[in-house]
Protein backbone atom coordinates (compact mmCIF):
# COMPACT_ATOMS: atom_id res chain seq x y z
CA UNK A 1 0.00 0.00 0.00
CA UNK A 2 1.27 3.24 -0.69
CA UNK A 3 1.26 5.77 1.83
CA UNK A 4 2.22 9.60 1.74
CA UNK A 5 5.34 8.90 4.08
CA UNK A 6 6.68 6.78 1.01
CA UNK A 7 5.82 9.00 -1.65
CA UNK A 8 7.58 11.61 0.17
CA UNK A 9 10.69 10.12 0.73
CA UNK A 10 10.78 8.43 -2.52
CA UNK A 11 10.58 11.96 -3.84
CA UNK A 12 12.81 13.69 -1.78
CA UNK A 13 15.36 10.66 -2.03
CA UNK A 14 15.30 10.99 -5.90
CA UNK A 15 15.99 14.87 -5.75
CA UNK A 16 18.85 13.98 -3.26
CA UNK A 17 20.16 11.06 -5.45
CA UNK A 18 20.16 13.93 -8.26
CA UNK A 19 22.41 16.49 -6.35
CA UNK A 20 24.77 13.90 -4.74
CA UNK A 21 25.41 12.86 -8.56
CA UNK A 22 26.49 16.61 -9.65
CA UNK A 23 30.03 16.01 -8.74
CA UNK A 24 30.44 12.81 -10.32
CA UNK A 25 29.36 14.40 -13.21
CA UNK A 26 31.76 17.04 -12.88
CA UNK A 27 34.55 14.35 -12.77
CA UNK A 28 33.69 12.61 -15.74
CA UNK A 29 32.92 15.82 -17.85
CA UNK A 30 37.08 16.59 -17.20
CA UNK A 31 37.85 13.51 -17.82
CA UNK A 32 35.73 12.66 -21.07
CA UNK A 33 38.05 16.47 -22.72
CA UNK A 34 40.63 14.15 -23.46
CA UNK A 35 38.90 12.22 -25.82
CA UNK A 36 37.51 12.90 -29.46
CA UNK A 37 33.98 14.00 -29.55
CA UNK A 38 32.46 10.33 -30.51
CA UNK A 39 34.08 9.07 -27.52
CA UNK A 40 32.77 11.18 -24.65
CA UNK A 41 28.93 10.47 -25.02
CA UNK A 42 29.95 6.79 -24.38
CA UNK A 43 32.22 7.16 -21.62
CA UNK A 44 29.91 9.38 -19.88
CA UNK A 45 26.73 7.27 -20.20
CA UNK A 46 28.86 3.93 -19.62
CA UNK A 47 30.35 5.65 -16.24
CA UNK A 48 26.97 6.92 -15.15
CA UNK A 49 25.58 3.52 -15.59
CA UNK A 50 28.22 1.79 -14.07
CA UNK A 51 27.92 4.40 -10.79
CA UNK A 52 23.75 2.81 -11.53
CA UNK A 53 24.99 -0.42 -10.86
CA UNK A 54 27.44 -0.05 -8.08
CA UNK A 55 24.33 2.10 -6.31
CA UNK A 56 22.06 -0.82 -6.61
CA UNK A 57 24.82 -3.41 -5.22
CA UNK A 58 25.66 -1.69 -2.66
CA UNK A 59 22.08 -1.15 -1.50
CA UNK A 60 21.42 -5.20 -1.82
CA UNK A 61 24.68 -5.74 0.49
CA UNK A 62 23.06 -2.98 3.20
CA UNK A 63 24.31 -5.79 5.60
CA UNK A 64 27.59 -5.97 4.02
CA UNK A 65 28.21 -2.40 3.98
CA UNK A 66 27.22 -2.53 7.83
CA UNK A 67 29.77 -4.72 8.69
CA UNK A 68 32.30 -2.47 6.66
CA UNK A 69 31.72 0.37 9.35
CA UNK A 70 33.17 -1.93 12.42
CA UNK A 71 36.62 -0.69 13.87
CA UNK A 72 39.59 -2.60 11.71
CA UNK A 73 42.19 -0.66 13.31
CA UNK A 74 42.75 0.69 16.50
CA UNK A 75 44.59 3.99 17.66
CA UNK A 76 45.02 4.92 20.92
CA UNK A 77 48.04 7.11 22.23
CA UNK A 78 47.89 10.95 24.46
CA UNK A 79 47.99 13.01 21.06
CA UNK A 80 46.19 10.84 18.81
CA UNK A 81 43.06 8.24 18.58
CA UNK A 82 40.95 6.99 16.10
CA UNK A 83 38.83 3.55 15.58
CA UNK A 84 39.56 3.30 11.53
CA UNK A 85 37.09 0.90 9.27
CA UNK A 86 36.85 -0.29 5.62
CA UNK A 87 34.69 2.32 5.19
CA UNK A 88 36.36 4.97 6.10
CA UNK A 89 39.82 3.72 4.21
CA UNK A 90 37.71 3.71 1.50
CA UNK A 91 36.54 7.61 2.25
CA UNK A 92 40.21 8.66 2.81
CA UNK A 93 41.50 6.86 -0.31
CA UNK A 94 38.56 8.80 -2.58
CA UNK A 95 39.03 11.75 -0.81
CA UNK A 96 42.75 11.93 -1.33
CA UNK A 97 42.66 10.54 -4.92
CA UNK A 98 39.76 13.99 -5.70
CA UNK A 99 42.63 16.11 -4.30
CA UNK A 100 45.36 14.19 -6.43
CA UNK A 101 43.64 14.23 -9.50
CA UNK A 102 42.23 17.81 -9.43
CA UNK A 103 45.16 19.07 -8.86
CA UNK A 104 47.21 17.10 -11.26
CA UNK A 105 44.30 18.52 -13.86
CA UNK A 106 44.89 21.93 -12.86
CA UNK A 107 48.16 21.61 -13.09
CA UNK A 108 47.53 20.69 -16.80
CA UNK A 109 45.37 23.01 -17.63
CA UNK A 110 47.07 26.03 -16.85
CA UNK A 111 50.65 25.49 -16.98
CA UNK A 112 50.50 23.67 -20.84
CA UNK A 113 49.12 24.50 -24.18
CA UNK A 114 45.71 23.01 -24.27
CA UNK A 115 45.77 22.08 -28.02
CA UNK A 116 49.46 20.54 -27.90
CA UNK A 117 48.96 19.08 -24.10
CA UNK A 118 45.45 17.02 -25.29
CA UNK A 119 46.75 15.30 -28.08
CA UNK A 120 49.76 14.23 -25.53
CA UNK A 121 46.84 13.09 -23.76
CA UNK A 122 44.68 11.17 -25.88
CA UNK A 123 47.81 9.44 -27.21
CA UNK A 124 48.63 8.32 -23.27
CA UNK A 125 45.20 8.37 -21.65
CA UNK A 126 43.18 5.30 -22.41
CA UNK A 127 39.47 4.81 -22.61
CA UNK A 128 39.74 1.95 -20.05
CA UNK A 129 41.92 3.64 -17.40
CA UNK A 130 39.18 6.68 -17.51
CA UNK A 131 36.57 3.92 -17.45
CA UNK A 132 38.64 2.58 -14.21
CA UNK A 133 39.27 5.76 -12.55
CA UNK A 134 35.51 6.33 -13.00
CA UNK A 135 34.49 2.85 -10.98
CA UNK A 136 37.13 4.17 -8.09
CA UNK A 137 35.20 7.37 -7.85
CA UNK A 138 31.94 5.93 -8.65
CA UNK A 139 32.74 3.66 -5.28
CA UNK A 140 33.59 6.44 -3.33
CA UNK A 141 30.41 8.77 -4.34
CA UNK A 142 27.88 5.62 -3.35
CA UNK A 143 28.81 5.27 0.16
CA UNK A 144 27.78 8.98 0.61
CA UNK A 145 24.22 8.47 -1.95
CA UNK A 146 23.89 4.77 -0.14
CA UNK A 147 24.37 6.05 3.08
CA UNK A 148 21.78 8.92 2.38
CA UNK A 149 19.21 6.71 1.03
CA UNK A 150 19.13 4.25 4.23
CA UNK A 151 18.90 6.82 6.79
CA UNK A 152 15.94 8.66 4.95
CA UNK A 153 14.55 5.43 4.67
CA UNK A 154 14.80 4.16 7.87
CA UNK A 155 11.34 2.39 9.47
CA UNK A 156 9.46 3.17 6.17
CA UNK A 157 8.03 -0.08 4.31
CA UNK A 158 9.55 -1.48 1.24
CA UNK A 159 12.54 0.62 1.72
CA UNK A 160 14.88 -1.14 -0.28
CA UNK A 161 12.67 -1.04 -3.11
CA UNK A 162 12.36 2.85 -2.87
CA UNK A 163 15.90 3.00 -2.65
CA UNK A 164 16.41 1.61 -5.93
CA UNK A 165 13.66 2.65 -7.60
CA UNK A 166 15.11 6.09 -7.16
CA UNK A 167 18.20 5.29 -7.84
CA UNK A 168 17.75 4.28 -10.85
CA UNK A 169 15.08 7.39 -12.11
CA UNK A 170 17.75 9.86 -10.48
CA UNK A 171 20.57 7.96 -12.88
CA UNK A 172 18.51 7.92 -15.77
CA UNK A 173 17.60 11.69 -15.61
CA UNK A 174 21.65 12.60 -15.26
CA UNK A 175 22.40 10.44 -17.92
CA UNK A 176 20.13 12.14 -20.37
CA UNK A 177 21.36 15.88 -18.92
CA UNK A 178 25.07 14.38 -18.52
CA UNK A 179 26.13 15.42 -22.57
CA UNK A 180 24.92 18.86 -22.42
CA UNK A 181 26.42 19.45 -18.80
CA UNK A 182 29.64 17.90 -20.30
CA UNK A 183 29.76 20.60 -23.49
CA UNK A 184 29.49 23.34 -21.10
CA UNK A 185 31.82 22.39 -19.28
CA UNK A 186 34.67 21.73 -21.69
CA UNK A 187 33.88 24.87 -23.92
CA UNK A 188 34.23 27.13 -21.19
CA UNK A 189 37.75 26.76 -19.53
CA UNK A 190 36.73 29.29 -16.43
CA UNK A 191 33.95 26.58 -15.59
CA UNK A 192 36.32 23.35 -15.62
CA UNK A 193 38.24 25.38 -13.02
CA UNK A 194 36.19 25.70 -11.08
CA UNK A 195 34.21 22.22 -11.18
CA UNK A 196 37.85 21.05 -10.33
CA UNK A 197 37.98 23.32 -7.27
CA UNK A 198 34.45 21.49 -6.04
CA UNK A 199 36.21 18.51 -6.26
CA UNK A 200 39.14 19.45 -4.49
CA UNK A 201 36.51 20.86 -1.58
CA UNK A 202 34.69 17.22 -1.73
CA UNK A 203 38.10 15.36 -1.16
CA UNK A 204 38.45 17.15 1.60
CA UNK A 205 34.82 16.62 2.64
CA UNK A 206 35.80 13.11 2.18
CA UNK A 207 38.93 13.13 4.42
CA UNK A 208 37.03 14.92 7.19
CA UNK A 209 33.94 12.38 7.18
CA UNK A 210 36.17 9.63 7.22
CA UNK A 211 37.61 11.36 10.28
CA UNK A 212 34.81 11.72 12.02
CA UNK A 213 33.52 7.80 11.17
CA UNK A 214 36.60 6.56 12.62
CA UNK A 215 35.90 8.99 15.86
CA UNK A 216 39.37 10.35 15.32
CA UNK A 217 40.78 12.70 17.95
CA UNK A 218 44.19 14.93 17.31
CA UNK A 219 45.37 17.17 20.71
CA UNK A 220 42.42 16.56 22.38
CA UNK A 221 40.31 17.93 19.50
CA UNK A 222 37.97 15.36 17.39
CA UNK A 223 37.29 15.70 14.02
CA UNK A 224 33.73 16.46 12.65
CA UNK A 225 32.19 16.48 9.31
CA UNK A 226 32.06 19.27 7.29
CA UNK A 227 27.64 19.73 6.41
CA UNK A 228 27.10 19.31 3.24
CA UNK A 229 24.94 22.18 3.20
CA UNK A 230 27.99 24.61 3.77
CA UNK A 231 29.71 22.66 0.78
CA UNK A 232 26.39 22.90 -1.81
CA UNK A 233 26.12 26.84 -1.17
CA UNK A 234 30.09 27.58 -2.13
CA UNK A 235 28.90 25.55 -5.39
CA UNK A 236 26.18 27.20 -5.79
CA UNK A 237 27.61 31.16 -5.04
CA UNK A 238 30.68 30.34 -7.13
CA UNK A 239 28.47 29.02 -10.52
CA UNK A 240 26.48 32.42 -10.14
CA UNK A 241 29.46 34.52 -9.49
CA UNK A 242 31.46 32.87 -12.92
CA UNK A 243 27.58 32.95 -14.67
CA UNK A 244 27.58 37.19 -13.91
CA UNK A 245 30.95 37.31 -15.35
CA UNK A 246 30.25 35.03 -18.30
CA UNK A 247 27.04 37.10 -19.11
CA UNK A 248 29.77 40.10 -18.85
CA UNK A 249 32.14 39.12 -21.06
CA UNK A 250 29.61 38.25 -23.49
CA UNK A 251 27.88 41.51 -23.71
CA UNK A 252 31.58 43.34 -23.40
CA UNK A 253 32.25 41.44 -26.82
CA UNK A 254 29.33 42.25 -28.61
Amino acid sequence: MITPDIVVAFITLTFLEIVLGIDNIIFISILSDRFPIEKRKKLMQLGLFLAMIMRILLLMGVNWLTRMQTTLIQFDTKYFSSNISIQALILLAGGLFLIYKSTREIFDKVEYDLDEKKAEKNFSFSFSKALVQIILIDIVFSFDSILTAIGMTSGIPYALWIMITAVVIALTIMIGFASPVSKFVNAHPSIQILGLSFLLLIGFMLITEAASHSQTVIFGSSITTVPKGYLYFAIAFSLGVEMLNMRIRKTRSN
